[in-house]
C-alpha cells in the first residue's frame, strides 16, 4: 500500500524529470533552430553577394551593347576622320579604357593612340574571330599587365574587320568583388578558361579550395561567372552556435519553470484523486455494525477504498487528508453518496437498518450537504435510516448547526465519528444534539491492558448514557472487549470480531452467514482502513 510521502514525492519526481526533459528539449530545440536560421541567413547573404557582383557588372556592360551600333559604322572609315567619334564613344561610356578599330585583322585606328597599324593578333591571339567574344586577358599597350575585359565584335562573315572595346575591368572588380569577411574569403570574375582573383589579378585557374566551399552564379547577358569562396554557410553557423547558448538557457530555464507551474495541478495527487473519481476507480467497502446483547446486525459503515490502477492500493489515510487540503473531501462525500444510493437494494429494506456515512463538518458549511442529500439520497425515498457521521478531522465549530436542525428534521441522525481523539468538547455536543457517539478504537482496544484509557472510555460512556445518546464503539476485536462494552451498556459494536470491511457487494453474502469472514479479493488482503 502506497505512503503519502512516497505517492507525493513520485509526482514531484515525475514533474521533475518533465520540467527537465522539456527544458532540454527547449535548449536544444533553440540552438537548432538559431542554428538553421543563421545558416539560412549567410547562405541568402552570399547569393546576395554574388547576385550583386553580377548584377553590378551587367550594369556596368550594357551600355556598351546598346551603343555600339554608333561605333560600328566607323569601321573602314579613316582613323583620322573616326578618332574623334571614338574617343567621343569611350568619354561617353566611362567604363571603356580603349576602342579599337580592326580592318582585315589589322588595329588601325585606337581611341587612345590614334593611328595604327598592329596585327590584332599580335595582342589578342584569339582575334580576329568570326563570332562576337568576350575575352579576359591582360593590357599590352597601356597599362601592360594590367587586368582587362575585351569585346570583340565582327563586322564582317569573315571576322577579319569589327571592333575591340578594352574595359577596365580591374578598377570595376575592386568595388564588386571586395570580400566580406569572415562570410566571404575572395571572389574572382571568370570569362572562359581565365579567372581574375580579387587581389591577384588574371590566372588561369581558380584557387583550390582549403575547408572552403564555391558558390557561382553566371550573368544572364554575358559569357561570365562570378565566383566565391566561403567557410560555408554551416560552418559559419556552427561557429555563430556558442554566443547563442545564453538565449537558449534562458529560454529552457523559462519553460521548464511554466511548465512547473502548469502542471502543479495536472500532476499532482488531486488530480489523480480527480481522475479517479471520474474513472470510478474508488470502491464502496462497508463494515457491519452489530447489536451488542442480540448480535444482529442493524446497520454498515460506508467506507471507501481506491485501487488506483497507476499505483495500486492507496490508503484512505493517504487519500483522505489530502483530498481535505486540496478541497476534494466533499466530492468524495457526493461520489459515496451517490455509489451508496445506486446500491441501496443490497441493504436490508428496514427503517431501522443503519447506513453510515462519513462527512467531514466542512462539508456543512452553507447548506451544502444538504444540497447533496436532497439530490443524492432523498430524490430515491430510501426506508433505511440515515447516519451522518462527521469527523474530527475538522474542527466541529465549523459546523452551520441551522443544518444539522434542518437534518434532524428530515430524520437524519447525526453521528461524532472517532468521539474523544479530536477536537471535540462537551459544549458542542450540547449544540450539535448529536444521536451517536463513535468510541475511538484507541479507547476499546485499551480496555484491560491500560488503566487509564479503559477509565476515559468508562467516562464516554456514562457521558453518553447521561445526555441519552447512542453509543458505538469501535475496533472490537476480542470477546472480553465485546463483554465490558456490552456490562456497560454501549448498545452497538463494531469490529474484526465480527467482520472486517467488505466490499458492498457481498454484504448480503455476509449478512446470509455473517460469521464466515468476508472473501479475500484476487487472494490478497483488503485493506481496512475507514474513511
Amino acid at each position: 500500500m502506497q505512503t503519502a510521502q512516497r505517492i507525493i514525492s513520485g509526482y514531484r519526481r515525475k514533474r521533475i524529470i518533465l520540467c527537465v526533459m522539456v527544458a532540454i528539449t527547449v535548449f536544444f530545440t533553440t540552438l537548432t533552430v538559431r542554428f538553421i536560421l543563421e545558416r539560412n541567413l549567410n547562405q541568402a547573404k552570399i547569393a546576395a553577394f554574388t547576385a550583386h557582383a553580377v548584377h553590378s557588372l551587367d550594369k556596368l556592360l550594357l551600355p556598351l551593347q546598346s551603343k555600339r551600333s554608333e561605333v560600328i559604322p566607323l569601321v573602314g572609315q579613316p582613323c583620322a576622320s573616326a578618332h574623334l567619334l571614338l574617343r567621343k564613344q569611350a568619354a561617353s561610356l566611362q567604363t571603356v579604357r580603349a576602342i579599337g578599330l580592326i580592318k582585315e585583322g589589322m588595329l588601325y585606328c585606337s581611341s587612345i593612340f590614334g593611328y595604327r597599324d598592329v596585327p590584332i593578333a599580335s595582342l589578342q591571339p584569339a582575334l580576329p574571330s568570326t563570332k562576337p567574344l568576350l575575352l579576359l586577358s591582360t593590357d599590352q599597350s597601356l597599362l601592360k599587365n594590367s587586368p582587362v575585359m575585351i569585346f570583340w565584335y565582327p563586322t564582317t562573315p569573315d571576322g577579319q574587320n569589327g571592333i575591340t572595346e578594352v574595359i577596365n575591368i580591374d578598377l570595376l572588380t575592386n568595388f564588386t568583388l571586395e570580400p566580406e569577411l569572415p562570410l566571404i574569403s575572395s571572389a574572382s570574375l571568370s570569362v572562359g578558361q581565365r579567372h581574375l582573383v580579387y587581389g591577384q589579378g588574371v590566372v588561369d585557374a581558380l584557387p583550390a579550395l582549403k575547408d572552403e566551399e564555391r558558390y557561382q552564379q553566371s550573368s544572364g547577358h554575358f559569357p561570365f561567372t562570378v565566383s566565391v569562396l566561403s567557410p560555408g554557410a554551416t560552418q559559419l553557423a556552427l561557429r555563430y552556435l556558442p554566443s547563442q547558448v545564453p538565449l537558449a538557457v534562458m529560454l529552457s530555464l523559462l519553460v521548464g519553470y511554466i511548465v512547473w507551474l502548469a502542471t502543479a495541478d495536472r500532476m499532482s495527487f488531486s488530480w489523480e484523486i480527480n481522475l479517479g473519481l471520474a474513472a470510478h476507480e474508488f470502491e464502496l467497502f462497508c463494515q457491519p455494525l452489530l447489536d451488542a446483547n442480540t448480535q444482529s446486525c442493524v446497520g454498515v459503515e460506508i467506507l471507501l477504498r481506491w485501487n488506483n490502477p497507476r499505483q495500486g492500493w492507496i490508503s484512505p489515510e493517504v487519500f483522505i487528508p489530502i483530498a481535505e487540503e486540496q478541497n476534494l473531501i466533499a466530492p468524495l462525500t457526493r461520489y459515496v453518496m451517490a455509489e451508496t444510493q445506486r446500491q441501496l437494494g443490497l441493504f436490508p429494506a428496514d427503517s431501522k437498518f443503519h447506513i453510515g456515512i462519513n462527512v467531514a463538518p466542512s462539508h456543512l458549511r452553507h447548506g451544502l450537504l444538504l444540497k447533496d442529500l436532497n439530490h443524492y439520497w432523498f430524490n430515491s425515498h430510501p426506508v433505511q435510516q440515515l447516519i451522518i457521521e462527521l469527523t474530527e478531522r475538522d474542527a466541529l465549530q465549523d459546523v452551520d448547526y441551522r443544518i444539522v436542525r434542518e437534518l434532524h428534521r428530515k430524520g437524519v441522525k447525526i453521528a461524532i465519528d472517532d468521539f474523544g481523539t479530536g477536537n471535540s468538547s462537551l459544549s458542542w455536543l450540547e449544540r450539535l444534539h448529536p444521536d451517536v457517539l463513535k468510541i475511538d478504537k484507541s479507547f476499546t482496544t485499551a480496555i484491560g491492558t491500560d488503566a487509564v484509557n479503559s477509565t476515559v472510555t468508562d467516562m464516554i460512556i456514562a457521558l453518553g448514557q447521561r445526555l441519552h445518546i447512542e453509543l458505538v464503539a469501535e475496533g472490537v476485536e476480542n470477546p472480553r472487549q465485546a463483554q465490558h462494552l456490552r456490562q456497560r451498556g454501549v448498545q452497538i459494536l463494531q469490529g474484526f470480531l465480527y467482520a472486517k470491511p467488505m466490499p458492498i457487494k457481498e454484504f448480503p453474502r455476509w449478512l446470509a452467514g455473517w460469521t464466515s469472514p468476508p472473501a479475500s479479493r484476487n487472494k490478497r488482503m483488503v485493506p481496512f482502513m475507514p474513511l
